[in-house]
């Protein structure tokens, strides 16, 4: 009768074993799904990034007067705010 009960016992434990690769494996997989999908949005994310870094370069070389008096103005306004703040120091 032992030798029954030992036989279960190493049944259970190989039925186990296989269960737990099983699990694993289907882990693995789904990291690497995620990974592949990770990897995608990363590269369409640099691909639109760069568009739009070419989109804006364009824009600012055909508008160049308003990209001057635009800066210039920024310039002035964060000036003086800098200037206020420290004032009020």
């Amino acid at each position: 009768m032992s030798q029954t009960v030992m036989e279960r016992t190493a049944d259970n434990i190989a039925e186990s074993a296989h269960q737990a690769s099983r699990a694993t494996g289907a882990i693995a997989d789904a990291i690497e799904d995620g990974v592949g999908v990770v990897r995608h949005a990363a590269k369409q994310s640099c691909d639109a990034g760069e568009e739009f870094l070419n989109e804006t370069t364009h824009r600012l070389h055909r508008h160049l007067a308003l990209t001057v008096v635009t800066t210039f103005a920024a310039g002035i306004t964060a000036g003086a705010f800098i200037g206020w703040f420290m004032k009020q120091r």
